[in-house]
């Protein structure tokens, strides 16, 4: 299978090829020339397959440069009993009463967080991949966090022989652990650099050095090529389609819906890529009703799926679901494309207008193809708190800002329209990751103010019963490793002086 760009470049690129650049040479975004599909022999073979066999059989479709025997390999080390524990994506029944609801709990990784699942597997690909092409510079990691990516990236590749790795992440835009996770974190080939800013502000530097060709060039000079972590990433996005597959393969094996019986599935998200992997999933052959798009106040994705309008020309939040702080949907490149029948020159033409104006409309076609499957909705603040204490009071589970986020908008949805499908909810992070937050909803508003990171996370424990995760214990006292702090016009030089001195 080649890969092609959204924006209609005019060479094509094996998936070895398309993970090590991470994005295509025009600035378009990687996809699959077709979408392969999941065959009924396939789907009753994975009911007895452990998730690491499912995963490289998903996997094997999209990546045949790869056989599946070497993919099975890479997903029994990435997705380890010793790094996720026996089920690495516990698939759990809310209520005993309730068989409609569901939490794929997306966080037993290493760092606590759905990118986890991806950012095991991508360092295997990426490695395997430059030994197939024959790939001898130094590969440069290259990605900004709004919180989760950056630690689950760091996690995945330090100390992985002929890379480097470099995060940039918003001032002020990721919650307390979310810092002390990556600032704190070990590896000689490790760097992480806060830019004044936000996520959008990271983001947009990290495209720019991509896209800057005579940078790019000095960089192959000096032996490095770079390469991304973000979901822009193709090996980064194909791993999280699996745990889709997964979610209704074990309705299936749980004998909760009948062969054919269409779900919901409930992604938060900001940058569109957690949800889209979810639409590949339906692509496949999934039986899906509806993709319900759930977003915090900055509701850019929300406006887009009712309006047609896509408008980045808005106020910045900060709220307390800080990964899905984001303005730009990068990934949202991808479904236009494929739901304009691959139309490049159109996607061309609205991320021009993106890039210039910070808007742009699609037409009423192309709004109606998509609302026939996604659902949008947003919550504040103030909604995710209620949420967290609802969820907790009714069925006993603590759920992070980010989960609670998409049962808001599941809840209102289903009061509003009555549907009675199976649903799943991508639960994307451990609660511990924002103690504060969550025990403020549990607790009252301003329970955490003059607590620590750690008591509040001791009782998160207390009260949910929980284990703390080792990833999170103990932060405060671990050392700091990385201090920079720059502005976004710098961050191109602070590259350079990384990679070249």
């Amino acid at each position: 299978m080649k890969y092609i760009s959204t924006r209609g470049y005019e060479g094509k690129f094996t998936a070895q090829e398309a993970i090590i650049l991470g994005i295509a040479p025009d600035g378009g975004l990687f996809v699959p020339e077709s979408i392969p599909s999941l065959t009924d022999e396939d789907i009753e073979q994975m009911k007895n397959m452990r998730f690491c066999e499912m995963s490289a059989r998903v996997l094997s479709k999209y990546l045949d440069d790869f056989s599946e025997s070497e993919l099975l390999e890479y997903t029994r080390e990435a997705y380890s009993e010793e790094k996720w524990g026996e089920d690495p994506v516990p698939l759990v029944q809310l209520n005993s009463y309730n068989d409609r609801e569901y939490i794929l709990e997306l966080w037993h990784g290493p760092t606590c967080a759905f990118k986890d699942v991806a950012l095991q597997m991508l360092p295997h690909l990426m490695t395997a991949s430059l030994k197939k092409t024959g790939e001898n510079k130094k590969i440069c990691i290259l990605t900004a966090t709004s919180g989760d990516t950056g630690k689950a990236a760091l996690e995945g590749f330090k100390d992985l022989p002929g890379t480097e790795i470099i995060v940039f992440y918003p001032t002020g835009g990721v919650s307390e652990a979310q810092k002390l996770q990556m600032i704190t974190t070990t590896g000689d080939n490790t760097h992480v650099v806060a830019v004044n800013g936000c996520f959008d502000d990271a983001q947009t530097g990290v495209k720019k050095i991509f896209a800057d060709k005579e940078f790019n060039e000095e960089l192959l000079k000096g032996g490095v090529k770079l390469s991304s972590a973000n979901s822009i990433n193709w090996g980064r996005l194909a791993p999280q389609i699996a745990y889709y597959v997964y979610s209704y393969v074990e309705l299936l094996r749980q004998e909760k819906i009948e062969k054919g019986e269409a779900i919901n599935i409930v992604v938060p998200t900001g940058n569109f890529g957690n949800i889209l992997a979810a639409w590949f999933a339906k692509q496949m052959g999934i039986p899906v009703h509806r993709l319900i798009c759930a977003s915090n106040k900055n509701k850019v994705l929300c406006d887009f799926f009712s309006s047609g309008k896509y408008d980045r020309n808005r106020d910045f939040y900060k709220t307390t679901s800080p990964s899905m702080d984001i303005l730009i949907s990068s990934n949202l490149e991808r479904l236009l494309f494929e739901i304009t029948d691959g139309n490049s020159e159109q996607v061309k033409a609205w991320m021009q207008e993106l890039n210039s104006e910070g808007v742009y409309k699609v037409d009423p076609q192309t709004l109606k193809r998509m609302q026939m499957l996604f659902v949008g909705g947003f919550a504040d603040d103030t909604g995710v708190s209620k949420t967290i204490l609802d969820v907790y009071d009714r069925t006993d589970n603590v759920v992070d800002t980010h989960t609670a986020v998409g049962f808001n908008i599941y809840n209102r949805y289903h009061q509003r329209s009555g549907d009675e499908c199976k649903t799943v909810f991508a639960s994307t992070a451990s609660p511990f990751k924002f103690a504060p937050s969550v025990m403020d909803a549990l607790r009252g508003d301003g329970y955490s103010k003059d607590k620590s990171i750690e008591e509040l996370i001791e009782e998160l424990s207390d009260e949910s019963g929980l284990q703390i995760p080792e990833a999170i214990k103990n932060l405060s006292s671990k050392p700091i490793l990385h201090k920079d702090v720059i502005d976004k016009e710098d961050m191109e030089a602070k590259v350079r002086s990384i990679l070249l001195g």
